[in-house]
């Protein structure tokens, strides 16, 4: 894929997510560098959780897997938790073009916390406690959540932020809530 090629795959996977509900944090201004806004999957000890997902999209991207990483601390046998960085193969072994950014937050991630994989940990104490003690595991999970990724929480953080954010509108419009995205990086979109 050419240089170009490149860089309409980053803006239409940038758009997919905005389209598909995330809310974005461009980091810089710019669409290679930015967070996004990911909720705990319903049905699980993280589905409470608010957590901000920095994401960076390298110049060989989608050839190359993007770079992702909770900001937010994550108590999970597969995340580390004090730089936040993810253990998910999919992303750091056996990515391909094929996968999308909405693919990363929509099902990886999701399947990430409902199926934690104690056995290739990041976070050893995490997996140890997982297989030895599931209910505690679970109620640290719940605990940790509630103190570092509760709505109330990201939405002190929201309140704090400098980055430019964008969601979109119920009508399907990208809605400038700080500012905008530059006109000219979506313009070859």
């Amino acid at each position: 894929m050419t240089s170009k090629g490149s860089h309409i795959r980053k803006q239409c996977d940038f758009t997919k997510l905005l389209m598909a509900g995330y809310d974005l944090e461009l980091v810089n201004g710019s669409t290679q560098e930015f967070n996004v806004t990911f909720h705990g999957p319903n049905g699980t000890v993280y589905e409470d959780g608010v957590w901000q997902v920095h994401v960076i999209l390298p110049d060989d991207y989608p050839f190359a897997s993007p770079s992702i990483g909770f900001m937010n601390k994550m108590l999970h046998p597969n995340v580390d938790e004090s730089s936040g960085s993810v253990c998910l193969d999919v992303i750091n072994e056996t990515w391909t073009p094929i996968y999308s950014l909405v693919n990363v937050f929509d099902v990886f991630l999701p399947q990430l916390l409902t199926y934690p994989n104690p056995s290739d940990p990041l976070n050893n104490e995490a997996a140890a406690l997982m297989m030895l003690d599931k209910t505690t595991y679970e109620e640290k999970v719940r605990e940790h959540v509630r103190i570092h990724a509760s709505k109330e929480m990201w939405e002190k953080r929201r309140g704090f932020t400098n980055q430019e954010s964008l969601s979109v509108t119920n009508d399907g419009e990208p809605s400038d809530i700080e500012s905008t995205v530059d006109e000219a990086e979506l313009e070859d979109f």
